[in-house]
């Protein structure tokens, strides 16, 4: 098959996390095409190197990518079916072992743990929960209730097994196939993050594109 009759389909992702310090075409997204020769020498070509001591993030437009693509191959279609530009971060993974790693995930699991439990006790302290139930019982059965009771205890149990169907797990299991709604909201951030750092890169002329 001639390059000139052949159609190159790119699915280029919106962020990419990297191990390597070198960035190949294929690392960007997903590739097809129906000449196997055109499609590995697409996806062998170079667009990017971190250096030991330059950022970690690299923006890379899809115009670029195109360019790249056409001087390899002169003559072959091409198709974007993704973003128009791709996020690349290089991440060290032997930067981020060992004892300081899990010195990090300690503290951000205290923090997570001790933060939301005084975020619940400070909640029920502001609506006075427990001058609440003294009135409901109160209420019900006529008499000021003595210490805990019956209202509590069951608070206390529909609130635990409210974080867990929230959150969507026990354990490490999952409850349901579904997402939860911190994890759409955590898609949903790091999908803003992303474009806020791809339009930061474009106009401090960072983002590698054409001339």
């Amino acid at each position: 098959m001639s390059t000139s009759s052949a159609t190159i389909y790119l699915k280029a992702e919106q962020n990419v996390e990297l191990q390597s310090p070198d960035v190949y075409l294929k690392d960007i997204g997903k590739l097809t095409c129906s000449d196997a020769h055109i499609l590995a020498k697409v996806k062998a070509i170079k667009l990017h190197h971190f250096k030991k001591d330059s950022e970690k993030r690299q923006v890379i437009s899809l115009l670029k990518v195109i360019e790249e693509i056409e001087k390899v191959c002169p003559g072959v279609s091409i198709e974007n079916l993704g973003e128009p530009d791709v996020l690349v971060e290089y991440i060290n993974v032997d930067k981020h072992k060992g004892f300081i790693q899990w010195i990090k995930l300690l503290f951000v699991a205290c923090v997570s743990f001790f933060g939301t439990a005084f975020t619940i006790m400070a909640f029920h302290n502001d609506i006075g929960i427990n001058d609440v139930f003294s009135k409901i019982y109160e209420m019900v059965m006529g008499q000021p209730g003595d210490g805990y009771g019956i209202l509590e205890l069951s608070y206390s149990i529909g609130l635990a097994v409210g974080i867990i169907v929230f959150f969507n797990h026990i354990g490490g299991r999952r409850i349901t196939k579904d997402p939860t709604p911190i994890e759409v909201e955590m898609r949903v951030y790091e999908q803003d993050v992303n474009k806020s750092l791809i339009e930061t890169a474009d106009r401090e002329g960072k983002t590698i594109d054409v001339s």
